[in-house]
């Protein structure tokens, strides 16, 4: 079920802002030149807005409605809610709601950002930059924040310790200072606390994709401990299989390959070894959005066995990239870049998952002639992404709903004067097959010519053959 921005949040709501940390000066320049890239102008707007709601420690906010938050930054709420998510998903915000009699407040808790060593150092947001600036534009943001090492092999270090500097107190002294009543307070602060900035970890990555009990029973003792699979290891083996899509059976042997002489799992080596695994896999080329199938939290038909054809079909795309799915409906031809930087743009932009995709692109290359019209796909894929589509038989769903809508855009695209326009007569239009009746009486302004309808034909034979194919080997 839909849940609309309203449930979730509405004007009247209170909320202050707390920092989890101090925030710096340079830190704009890092939330500016690496975080906006990834959560767009906008997400940044909010942080900063929220950032000047501090005191002059920088620490708390007074409490104010969201209604004065939307006239700051003379945005709607749902515009507000949605980057508030993305800050959220990207570490940069915490959020704390608190309802009583039906009133609700928050506290927005803005979290500092990672250092840029720490950012570069995380795969995930490596890679997703890498994928967002592209290689030039990504080694000179790279290139601002490094620095030249410096070669210490020819110095002695001559640093004086603590204690060579400063003397320690008289016994008597320090047995005074103990004994004294205050020497209770010496490390407590009243349930309140001091400003800090601790190390903390990189974004959170929700594990619905990796199953651990099958890699458990996979690992054998003799070769890879069980008590090596610490919670750091788990962490590390969680957002790796996320970047480079690799499961149970493969992270396994990616693991034998970092294990140390002592029994203990080396977690810059298990990264290099999965670098390395997945560029075995696909030569150099870096890991792609387009390259991942539905999480199996999003499946429908994960443990139900396929009866009709539409059910096998559904569990097709739901277990099937886009990539290989522009591989199949072009004969296995390799999909060109301009195409994959569509499906990857939507992928990342409107975060529609592989599964919804693929329905999308089979929705579309059928309407458009075997073509990805960029505009076009985008439209719909923001439609779908405001209606939190997120199951293949969702896609299926809203496409059979909302296709007079989409056939408009369609022909306002190609024909901007045809809106208004009276039209002329009526043609048969092709629709994927589990559209159930797939011909239905479009208008249009003009009657096809014969060529045009064979063309038709012949694409949607094309596609016909592709979906009984796909179905034909579950049967």
């Amino acid at each position: 079920m839909e849940k609309h921005h309203w449930m979730e949040l509405v004007p009247v709501d209170r909320y202050k802002v707390r920092a989890s940390g101090m925030l710096h000066e340079f830190d704009r320049k890092i939330l500016t030149m690496l975080y906006q890239p990834l959560i767009g102008s906008n997400g940044l707007s909010l942080y900063m807005t929220l950032w000047s709601e501090l005191d002059q420690r920088g620490m708390w906010g007074e409490e104010m409605t969201h209604h004065t938050l939307m006239i700051q930054m003379h945005r709607p709420l749902k515009d507000i809610y949605e980057e508030r998510l993305k800050l959220e998903g990207i570490g940069l915000l915490k959020v704390h709601m608190n309802k009583e009699d039906d009133v609700r407040s928050f506290i927005y808790e803005l979290v500092p950002p990672l250092s840029p060593k720490v950012f570069f150092d995380d795969a995930v947001l490596n890679i997703f930059i890498y994928h967002r600036l592209g290689k030039t534009k990504y080694n000179s943001v790279k290139n601002f924040f490094l620095y030249p090492e410096v070669d210490t092999t020819m110095y002695k270090e001559v640093t004086r310790s603590f204690n060579e500097v400063f003397s320690s107190m008289h016994p008597s002294q320090l047995q005074s200072s103990l004994q004294s009543h205050e020497a209770e307070e010496l490390f407590q602060v009243n349930g309140q606390e001091l400003l800090d900035r601790t190390d903390k970890s990189t974004v959170n990555i929700y594990n619905d994709f990796f199953n651990f009990d099958l890699f458990y029973e996979g690992l054998s003792d003799a070769v890879i401990p069980k008590k090596a699979v610490t919670e750091k290891v788990k962490e590390a083996i969680v957002r790796l299989a996320f970047l480079y899509g690799i499961d149970h059976l493969q992270m396994k042997n990616v693991l034998m390959s970092a294990i140390t002489g002592n029994e203990a799992i080396d977690i810059e080596q298990l990264r290099k070894s999965a670098r390395e695994w997945y560029q075995f896999e696909n030569g150099d080329a870096m890991p792609a959005l387009t390259e991942r199938i539905q999480p199996v939290k999003h499946q429908t038909m994960t443990k139900k066995e396929p009866v009709t054809e539409e059910e096998r079909f559904v569990k097709e795309l739901e277990q099937t990239s886009p990539r290989q799915l522009l591989v199949e409906l072009s004969g296995g031809a390799e999909p060109s870049a301009s195409d994959l930087k569509i499906i990857e743009d939507v992928m990342f932009k409107q975060k529609l998952l592989p599964g919804v995709i693929n329905v999308l692109v089979h929705y579309v290359m059928l309407r458009t002639d075997m073509k990805l019209t960029k505009g076009y796909v985008e439209k719909i894929a923001s439609h779908w992404a405001r209606k939190k589509i997120r199951t293949v038989r969702e896609a299926m769903a809203i496409a059979k709903e909302e296709h007079r809508q989409y056939q408009q855009w369609a022909e306002t695209k190609n024909n901007p004067k045809a809106k208004g326009r009276s039209q002329k007569g009526t043609r048969t239009e092709m629709l994927p097959e589990w559209f159930g009746n797939n011909k239905v009486e479009e208008p249009v302004s003009e009657q096809p010519t014969n060529q045009e309808d064979e063309e038709r034909r012949k694409l949607q034979e094309k596609l016909q053959k592709f979906q009984k194919n796909k179905v034909s080997k579950e049967g």
